[in-house]
C-alpha cells in the first residue's frame, strides 16, 4: 500500500465526519441546495467533497464501484485504508463513484425492490461545475422550486418516475455537494 493511502483522511475524524454527514444529509433533504463539506483530501481525481462523502458514508459493509479514471490503485488503496469498503461491480454497488459518462450505463445499478426500496445504489457524480442553474426541481424538501445543473435531465426524469424505486445522486465539485434524491421531480 502506497503511503499516499495513509493521508487525506479527516484530521479530527469524529468531529469532521459529523459535520460532513450533516452537510450530506442537508443536501439530500433539500434538493437543489449546494452544501460545502471539507476536511478530506483523497488522491487525484477525488474531489474533497467526494472524499468526505466516502469517509462519512462508507464502511466495510458498503460495496463501492469505481468508474473510469476514479478506478486507480491510489483511490482503491485510500478507500481500503480509510473505510474498509469492498470494491465491487455496478450491479452490486451501494455506492458508485465517477464522472457521469464513466458511470454509464446508468440503468445497471440497483434501484431497490418493492419490499426493500432502500437497497438502491447511490451515485456520487464528479461534476465539471455545480451551480443552482439549469433543471427545475420540485418535490419533498423544496418549498416551491429549485434549480440545479444536472448531468442528464432525461435520466433524472425517468429515475424520478420509478419512485419509490430508483437511484439517488450526490453531485460533487471541489468542496461542493448537492443531491438529487429519487423523489425529486425534474423538468
Amino acid at each position: 500500500m502506497a503511503s499516499e493511502a495513509l493521508t487525506g483522511g479527516f484530521a479530527n475524524a469524529p468531529h469532521a465526519a459529523a459535520i460532513a454527514f450533516r452537510g450530506a444529509m442537508r443536501a439530500m433533504a433539500m434538493p437543489g441546495v449546494i452544501e460545502h463539506i471539507e476536511g478530506a483530501a483523497g488522491p487525484v481525481p477525488l474531489s474533497p467533497a467526494a472524499s468526505a462523502l466516502l469517509l462519512t458514508l462508507c464502511d466495510p459493509e458498503t460495496p463501492i464501484y469505481l468508474a473510469g479514471t476514479h478506478d486507480t490503485a491510489a483511490v482503491r488503496d485510500w478507500i481500503a485504508f480509510h473505510t474498509g469498503a469492498p470494491l465491487t461491480d455496478r450491479a452490486r454497488a451501494m455506492f458508485a463513484l465517477g464522472t457521469w459518462d464513466a458511470l454509464a450505463p446508468h440503468d445497471a445499478y440497483a434501484i431497490g425492490t418493492a419490499e426493500y426500496p432502500d437497497r438502491a445504489a447511490t451515485l456520487i457524480v464528479e461534476m465539471p461545475a455545480l451551480t443552482t442553474e439549469g433543471a427545475r426541481l420540485t418535490g419533498p424538501g423544496i418549498e416551491k422550486e429549485a434549480a440545479l445543473n444536472l448531468p442528464d435531465i432525461s435520466f433524472c426524469q425517468a429515475n424520478a418516475a420509478l419512485y419509490p424505486l430508483g437511484v439517488d445522486l450526490f453531485l460533487t465539485h471541489g468542496n461542493a455537494v448537492a443531491a438529487l434524491p429519487r423523489s425529486t421531480k425534474v423538468r
